[in-house]
């Protein structure tokens, strides 16, 4: 099986956003995968040679916040948050379908007014030097990648996940 079809079975998302969502996934699991053997470094080298890893906790929260903030747009425009439906069979479909797009404004402007406030708060970081404990390393950066990531949630939601919620059944 080729690449390009294997891509097309695993993902239901259309042109480019199914790029993105793979090469999402694909950053988001790549930072698994060393968040693994970083915690494997460290717990081999706290209790075998009673030196754990200098920075595996900086490291190590530097590496959650990558892969959360890659999986988030994914995770949001695909509509896979916990969602509690408990009304759903008691109102209509199209009250449901009013409900989601409400829902999807909220989460969109909420995410977009946040992601401001935390390019701020980066760019305030950058411009004072704030660095990590022990590591040294520019926490801002970091501060500002969340920000844009959720600026890409926000817009991968009003845009992606409102065309999902409009046009695509999901049963």
């Amino acid at each position: 099986m080729s690449f390009g079809a294997w891509l097309n079975t695993h993902y239901d998302e259309k042109g480019p956003a199914k790029w993105l969502a793979f090469f999402l996934e694909l950053v988001s699991s790549g930072v698994l995968f060393i968040l693994m053997g970083l915690t494997c470094v460290d717990v081999v080298g706290r209790y075998v040679f009673n030196s754990p890893l200098h920075g595996g906790t900086e490291l190590t929260e530097i590496g959650l916040a990558v892969m959360v903030f890659a999986a988030m747009p994914v995770v949001t425009w695909r509509g896979g948050h916990i969602v509690v439906d408990l009304l759903d069979r008691f109102l209509g479909s199209v009250v449901v379908k009013v409900l989601a797009l409400l829902a999807a404004l909220v989460i969109s402007s909420s995410l977009y007014f946040l992601a401001l406030r935390i390019f701020e708060l980066g760019e305030r970081s950058i411009g004072r030097g704030v660095v990590t404990e022990f590591l040294g390393m520019p926490s801002g950066y970091v501060v500002i990648y969340i920000a844009v990531m959720s600026w890409a949630t926000a817009a991968g939601m009003i845009t992606y996940g409102v065309y999902r919620i409009l046009f695509q059944d999901k049963h």
